[in-house]
């Protein structure tokens, strides 16, 4: 397996799509970084030489921020949220969505699996 920024990406597929196994590198920026290297997009991982290879690394290294330092810098951004109390950080703290979605039905992936609560049953005969 070639290791790219010190992540294994799968040998077999074009290298356009291993790249963004990388957190952190989505389509358009696989596509940059494979113009900015000069290697062709169409080519499979296991046919790149060592030189590409160095190539894509580099490019990375330099201009990306990838895998472990972007999630830290994410869960940051979110910390500092939560300590300033704002409406987003409130949000994130009760596990809620945060941009503006609904949650009055669908939001069930943020607020978890159902939690039944023992509603008013219509007792019968009493009016």
């Amino acid at each position: 397996m070639p290791r790219i920024a010190g992540i294994d990406i799968p040998e077999k597929k074009k290298v356009r799509y291993a790249l963004r196994y990388i957190y952190g590198i989505g389509p358009k920026f696989a596509d940059d970084i494979l113009a900015k290297a000069d290697v062709d997009p169409d080519k499979r991982c296991s046919e790149l030489t060592d030189e590409e290879v160095g190539q894509i690394s580099s490019i990375i290294d330099t201009e990306f921020i990838v895998e472990g330092a972007l999630r830290r810098q994410v869960q940051q951004h979110i910390q500092r949220l939560r300590d300033i109390r704002c409406y987003r950080g409130d949000r994130h703290r009760k596990g809620l969505p945060v941009r503006g979605q609904r949650t009055r039905c669908n939001a069930r992936t943020r607020k978890g699996k159902k939690k039944t609560v023992a509603g008013k049953k219509g007792v019968k005969g009493v009016r």
